[in-house]
């Protein structure tokens, strides 16, 4: 192993030159990325960088493939209605990004002619496109020489300079360390090269440095601690919801709701629920916030876990003689596509 203690700006060129070169023999071969020599649809890689938000490849490629399926350009997704898009999202998590997904589709099919803008600060104006976003298009779809830095790139940083400061707190730092290494010549693969180790090699919690093309320059793997970077800060007890969930049938229907458009899962059909607190519900009040009167019998629980909460729901069924009004009926199967897992787990197997 070589000293790294003087990285300067001929070994970033170095580790440069290393890593397109591993990526020009290993790279993935993903639906949304166009082949080597041919360009990039703007679409696809906004679709799928929006898709792969707080998401794995193997999850969100399913979801991409239906939606091109159903919306091929993103003027076709523009005319689409909020509540069959909400409802293809289902299962993706994070429903305010379908929110915005609609709303910049029709941003850039009416203001912009169809065409994603082709510069990161254009890009970043649009609805939903954050910081990360809009250069990883602008790089990968345009040729811009942006700095794409997501929890991969800040990994692979944290471990190549062995930045001791720990997460949250070094985000800004290891920003500037990748910066470094962006260039006009090959901005898009440069990018995707960096995305492609930190999934396959340079992974979260069993690096496999023997096989990393720029191992050469890496302090953390000279030191023997690459799993141990980047560094930690303690983490904060996530707090813990209460409340109820309520299946009521007519039939083989099911009563759905339509929530709130602001707020968590905003937009998407739902069961009915009861306010959600700090504390389990007792069962007067489980059966005082039910959606109708009746006997409503305890059918298990729900246990999910969101970004800043984890939440248990009490779930309550109830066979109706007739479909009440004010509810949206549905099959369970028509349920099941349409819901987020959080309702869908309220189910019986």
């Amino acid at each position: 192993m070589g000293d790294v203690s003087n990285f300067d700006v001929g070994d970033r060129d170095a580790v440069r030159a290393a890593l397109l070169k591993w990526y020009d023999g290993a790279r993935r071969d993903l639906p949304w990325r166009a082949r080597p020599g041919a360009a990039s649809d703007p679409y696809h890689v906004w679709l799928s960088e929006i898709m792969l938000q707080q998401t794995t490849v193997p999850h969100a490629t399913p979801y991409f493939l239906s939606f091109l399926d159903r919306w091929p350009t993103v003027a076709d997704l523009a005319a689409a209605e909020d509540g069959a898009v909400m409802a293809a999202w289902a299962g993706l998590g994070y429903y305010a990004r379908a929110r915005n997904l609609l709303a910049c589709a029709r941003v850039v099919a009416a203001a912009h002619g169809g065409r994603f803008p082709p510069s990161e600060a254009d890009l970043r104006k649009l609805p939903g496109v954050g910081a990360y976003t809009a250069a990883a298009i602008a790089a990968i779809a345009f040729g811009e020489a942006t700095n794409v830095v997501d929890g991969n790139v800040e990994r692979v940083m944290s471990r190549l300079f062995a930045v001791e400061t720990p997460l949250p707190a070094a985000k800004s730092e290891l920003h500037a360390l990748a910066g470094g290494f962006v260039r006009t010549d090959r901005p898009g693969d440069w990018a995707q090269a960096l995305m492609d180790l930190g999934s396959g090699v340079c992974r979260p919690k069993t690096p496999d440095c023997a096989n990393c093309p720029i191992a050469f320059a890496c302090r953390a793997q000279a030191m023997g601690e690459a799993a141990g970077f980047p560094r930690r800060s303690a983490k904060v007890e996530r707090p813990h919801r209460h409340g109820a969930v309520y299946l009521m049938w007519r039939g083989r229907r099911v009563a759905l709701v339509r929530r709130p458009d602001k707020g968590l899962l905003g937009g998407m059909l739902g069961l009915p629920t009861s306010p959600w607190g700090d504390g389990p519900l007792s069962e007067l009040q489980t059966q005082d916030a039910a959606p109708v009167s009746g006997a409503w019998l305890p059918a298990g629980t729900v246990n999910h876990v969101f970004t800043h909460f984890s939440l248990t729901l009490a779930v309550r069924e109830l066979q109706l003689r007739e479909e009440a009004t004010g509810f949206i009926w549905m099959t369970r199967d028509e349920a099941m596509s349409a819901l987020p897992s959080v309702f869908r787990k309220a189910f019986p197997a």
